[in-house]
This record gives structure tokens, C-alpha cells and sequence, in this order.
């Protein structure tokens, strides 16, 4: 052996010290497979025939059925829940903001008349809870069930040291296919064309930063505060999840001639109608065509917000606006009826510059 090798040395002792390693550091990857353990059931239910392979591989495998089509497009779409969450860790309550993932995604793709397909989900945490993770998983599952697409694949990570260990961040993306001819874009648009209003189940994912500055942070309000405007508390008003639109959506495209499909969220009505419209018409909306629900009413008063800003930050009761011709409104709102969605005239198309106007 050269004179300047050394026999490799034994490391000293460790008998009663915390053992080094990542769970140390605070990253436990036998909870994060607990938290897998435990979904897998739950996005079973979600699986498409079109899904191969099962959880956990390294990517996600979906056949695409080519006979069905003749030119398929792919769209997709990826968001958040915004500070909705914030909410949900006040009040402990993780099971729905999974469907408020769900929804901001797939109804972004079916505006372009795009059935979705499958769904991924981003979770980042400060410490991996297996439980809390499976209850947000399920609420994702649920969200993909009522949006006909299958969750096949997500990634969960731990952030110590970066994130508090209560905090969590969703994120998620969906794709969706459309046969090219049949992308609807807004170019057909025509002045007369009717504007269709989905009723919205409350806030969905917009307004939150304002609404939680109003609400709580002035100290006026407490999550379990109850109301009579409100079935339930405060707080259970607010967490209600979205609706999911894919389908009545869907179905309104198969019976009726849509030109137009606007998904109602940050930015409301005011910001988001203009984005399917021609830059020489604007729609004009009629205000008090619809029920605008109480939690709306109720954030104005206590903030004495103009209605017009209102507009701008909140859906107002409409989470799905759709543009059809004339002669088929009447029958586009029976076809939402019948396929469970509360839904109303409420504007029209009028020559302009390419903006939402009311009266």
C-alpha cells in the first residue's frame, strides 16, 4: 500500500444521536406514500377507458381514440384556487378546493367547445399530512367525475423551510380535444346574438383577497359567524366549491349553435365576456336578469363597494356565459335545464369596440 494511502475510518459513534437523514431535513417520503396509499382508490373512479397503465409511474399514458376524429385539436389549460385556500386551512376543511381545481381548468377548456380528457394536480406543502392530502386528492377526483375527465397523474411535494408546515399551494392542468372544425372562438358572433347566463354557486375562485380583507382581517366577522342570508356559517358560505360547467356545456354545443363560451373569474363579467368578442361589438347585460345570490349582496353592503367594481372582482351569480343566435336561446335554456343547470338570457350583442356594457 502507497505510504500516503489510509485505510478508510470507521465513522465515530452516533449511539442516541437523531439519525441524519431526509426525514431529518424534514422531508418524509413514507408519509407522502401513505398520502398515495390512500387516493388511489379515489382516482381509480376517475379513469377514462382511454387511461393506460396505473398510479405511480414516471408519466401518464392516454390513447387517444383517432376514429373519432377527423382533424382533433388539443387544448389545455392550467390554474390555481387562488386564496381560496387560505380559507380552507382557516377552517380546516380541505375537501372541496380540489373541485374549485378541477373547475378552473376544465372550464377554461371547454370554452372552446373541447371535451376534457384527463387532469394532473400539482400540491406543494410545508409537511406532508397524509390525510389532508387525501382529502384534497378526493375532492380533485370529485371534480374530474363531474368534469368527465380522468386524473392520471400528480406530484406532491414537501417544501420545509420554504412553505409554513400548515400551508399548501394547488395547481393543475387539464387537457381537452376538439375537432378543429367545430372550435368555438367568438368569430361568428353577430349583433342580435343573445347572451346566456350559468348560474354560479357563490365566489367560486375570484374576489377571495378582497372578500377576506373585508370580512376577517378588519376583525367585523368570525368564519362561524351565522346569518340569515345563509344556510350555514360565514366561513361554509365562502368555502362552497364551484360549479363545474363542462358538461351542460357539452350538450349545449351537440343541440345548439354556440358562437361564443366565456368562463366567469378573475376579472368577472366586466373582463372576461370581452375575450371571446369581436373588437366591433359589444354585449350589452341587463342587470337584475338573474338572481344574484346573497353572499354578492352581502360583501357590497359591508364594504359599500360600487357596483360597477363588483363587476369587475366578483362572478355576480354567473360563472358560464354563452353567446347564441336568436332563435336558439329559448331552447339552449331548456337544454341546461334539463341537464341541471339554472340558467337565463341575459344580454345581447350590439355594435361597438369590443366591450361588456350594462344597463
Amino acid at each position: 500500500m502507497p505510504e500516503d494511502s489510509q485505510e478508510p475510518k470507521p465513522p465515530e459513534s452516533t449511539q442516541g444521536a437523531t439519525p441524519v437523514d431526509y426525514k431529518w431535513a424534514g422531508v418524509d417520503i413514507e408519509a407522502a406514500d401513505r398520502a398515495v396509499e390512500l387516493i388511489k382508490e379515489k382516482i381509480t373512479a376517475t379513469m377514462r377507458p382511454e387511461v393506460l397503465g396505473g398510479v405511480g409511474g414516471f408519466g401518464a399514458l392516454f390513447e387517444l381514440d383517432l376514429t373519432r376524429y377527423k382533424n382533433p385539436v388539443l387544448v389545455s389549460g392550467t390554474d390555481g384556487v387562488g386564496t381560496k385556500l387560505k380559507l380552507a386551512q382557516m377552517l380546516d376543511n380541505h375537501r372541496t378546493v380540489g373541485i374549485d381545481l378541477v373547475a378552473m381548468c376544465a372550464d377554461d377548456v371547454v370554452t372552446f367547445g373541447a371535451e376534457p380528457l384527463f387532469f394532473q394536480d400539482y400540491i406543494a406543502t410545508g409537511k406532508v399530512v397524509p390525510e389532508k392530502i387525501a382529502e384534497i386528492v378526493a375532492g380533485i377526483a370529485n371534480g374530474c367525475v363531474k368534469a368527465g375527465c380522468s386524473l392520471i397523474g400528480g406530484e406532491t411535494a414537501e417544501h420545509p423551510g420554504v412553505m409554513n408546515e400548515e400551508d399548501y399551494d394547488l395547481a393543475g392542468f387539464c387537457v381537452g380535444i376538439v375537432e378543429k372544425d367545430e372550435i368555438i372562438d367568438g368569430s361568428r358572433i353577430r349583433h342580435e346574438d343573445k347572451v346566456i347566463g350559468i348560474a354560479s354557486s357563490g365566489l367560486h375562485s375570484n374576489g377571495y383577497s378582497l372578500a377576506r380583507k373585508l370580512l376577517f382581517d378588519t376583525g367585523e366577522f368570525n368564519l362561524d359567524d351565522h346569518n340569515k342570508l345563509f344556510a350555514g356559517s360565514l366561513g361554509e358560505e365562502l368555502l362552497t366549491p364551484s360549479l363545474i360547467y363542462t358538461k351542460g356545456v357539452l350538450a349545449v354545443t351537440r343541440e345548439c349553435d354556440v358562437k361564443a363560451a366565456a368562463h366567469v373569474t378573475g376579472g368577472g363579467i366586466t373582463d372576461n365576456l370581452p375575450r371571446v368578442l369581436p373588437e366591433d361589438m359589444n354585449a350589452e347585460i341587463t342587470i337584475g336578469s338573474w338572481p344574484v345570490k346573497n353572499i354578492f349582496t352581502f360583501i357590497q353592503n359591508v364594504g359599500q363597494i360600487d357596483l360597477i367594481e363588483m363587476f369587475r372582482t366578483f362572478n355576480m351569480g354567473l360563472g358560464m356565459l354563452l353567446v347564441v343566435p336568436p332563435y336558439e336561446s329559448r331552447k339552449a335554456l331548456q337544454v341546461l335545464d334539463m341537464n341541471l343547470y339554472r340558467a337565463y338570457e341575459v344580454g345581447e350583442i350590439v355594435e361597438g369596440r369590443g366591450m361588456v356594457m350594462y344597463r
